[in-house]
């Protein structure tokens, strides 16, 4: 009862939010033919408040079926909303919901949905439990889903000195050779992240492989720390 309710409550908050100029303009912006409401963040983020107090799942089967429900809703902003309730009950935030977050992951399939999964919700996974969810994001670097590669790359983002600089410097080395845009971005991204963490080790791992790392990845990478890579 209490998912159908969430759903009804959800469906009725963002259609009376509805704005059809602006829903035309995010469809735009995010290259996607699937719908909004052109409720835009500050308004969804206004409803997530009402959904924290007023939905909190009672177990996590309940936690999962709610972001389930919503995610297979057809408009975007349900889908982000499912996103903010995996996010937001972070104490279901457990191995067994790897396979929602996966699911947000392939089936999201662009930038929004993936990068909210992967700095969100797979870094908290491993961080919090290294030894069952690490084994799975290995396999993510070489499969043939560009998603979970670039998903494999950014899940530490935000795990400052808690990140496994083995496996990130491991991960960008075995993914530089790609062409594929989204790829060169997250090798960028991930390191420059780190970089605030350890730049020296950013650094030498940039030099040490400058003619190997695609000019986006290295300028992303190196972005404040251009005077430890030139001395």
């Amino acid at each position: 009862m209490k998912v159908d309710e969430l759903v009804a409550f959800v469906q009725a908050e963002l259609d009376e939010a509805r704005n059809p100029e602006k829903a035309e303009g995010m469809a735009w912006y995010m290259k996607t033919e699937m719908p909004f409401y052109g409720v835009q963040k500050p308004g969804r983020t206004k409803i997530m408040r009402e959904i924290k107090k007023r939905f909190a799942p009672e177990s996590h089967d309940e936690y999962l079926a709610m972001a389930t429900a919503l995610w297979e809703l057809p408009h975007r902003e349900e889908k982000y909303l499912a996103q903010g309730v995996a996010v937001t009950f972070g104490e279901y935030m457990v191995p067994d919901s790897l396979p929602l977050y996966t699911r947000f992951i392939v089936e999201g399939a662009w930038w929004d949905f993936v990068d909210e999964t992967a700095t969100h919700m797979i870094r908290e996974l491993v961080l919090d439990f290294p030894d069952e969810i690490w084994p799975v994001v290995d396999t993510w670097i070489d499969d043939e889903d560009r998603w979970l590669r670039r998903t494999a790359l950014i899940c530490q983002v935000g795990a400052k000195e808690q990140t496994d600089s083995n496996r990130l410097f491991d991960f960008c080395t075995r993914r530089m050779h790609e062409k594929e845009f989204f790829i060169r971005k997250a090798i960028g991204w991930a390191l420059r992240e780190y970089a605030k963490t350890d730049a020296q080790a950013v650094a030498d791992f940039a030099k040490a492989n400058r003619e190997e790392l695609s000019g986006l990845s290295f300028r992303e990478a190196t972005k404040h720390i251009g005077h430890l890579v030139n001395k």
